[in-house]
């Protein structure tokens, strides 16, 4: 296997193009609004209900201009029930470029695709649904989330020049630090908020782990009319 061993970067990014698809939707409110002063021309990408909430917050002019859902950028629907919206090359083409890789930019004009400065996602409740008194083995597998975690894992990973988001405890310090730079990204919080976004999978690959190894097969048998 051959690495993509990267040389040059830069030390601060400007964010154009944001990815958001968050279950946990707090402060969403309050930083977009932040996010389009601090960056008047930024373009956001969106899936299902954070799309739905996007379009209210912003209200019809400002999403026409601003808000664009994903199914839309890739060409692709959602799967039913929302299964697949993000698993997309067009939108891992965008999260893993480098500025300075020229194959990569080929790629990008080749698919009219762009680069994604910064990545808001959180993921689908696993650990707050198998809290609950009663839960079904089915109701936690229906809450592991597949695109959420692939997404932080990649945005996290190009550090080199996205900021990966997981948490909305940093979305005031992210807009302060927007307002101050000419909505650019320093290379320090993209770093730190790389650390914060792979223990945030790591934990939460865990807490799945530790369900399944504590589920006994009946429990799971009873959940489902099984087929021969």
């Amino acid at each position: 296997m051959t690495l993509n061993i990267v040389e040059q970067i830069d030390e601060a990014v400007a964010v154009r193009h944001v990815l958001i698809s968050v279950s946990d939707k707090t402060g969403l409110d309050a930083f977009v609004p932040l996010l389009l002063a601090a960056v008047p021309d930024v373009q956001l990408y969106s899936t299902g209900g954070t799309h739905q909430a996007l379009a209210k917050l912003l209200g019809p002019e400002r999403a026409a201009r601003h808000l664009r859902a994903v199914s839309d950028f890739t060409g692709q629907p959602e799967m039913q029930g929302g299964l697949v919206k993000t698993l997309d090359f067009k939108i891992y083409l965008g999260l893993l470029s480098e500025t300075y890789n020229s194959a990569h930019q080929d790629d990008l004009g080749r698919v009219s695709g762009v680069a994604f400065d910064m990545v808001i996602v959180n993921l689908y409740p696993f650990t707050r649904t198998v809290a609950q008194a009663g839960v079904t083995p089915e109701q936690a597998r229906t809450n592991i989330d597949i695109g959420g975690p692939c997404m932080v894992r990649a945005s996290a990973k190009n550090f080199l020049r996205v900021a990966s988001v997981t948490d909305p405890a940093d979305y005031p310090g992210l807009a302060r630090e927007l307002a101050e730079s000419a909505g650019r990204v320093s290379l320090a919080t993209r770093w730190r908020l790389a650390q914060k976004a792979f223990a945030h999978t790591a934990q939460y690959d865990t807490a799945i782990a530790s369900f399944l190894a504590g589920t006994e097969l009946t429990a799971v048998r009873a959940c489902y009319r099984i087929g021969s």
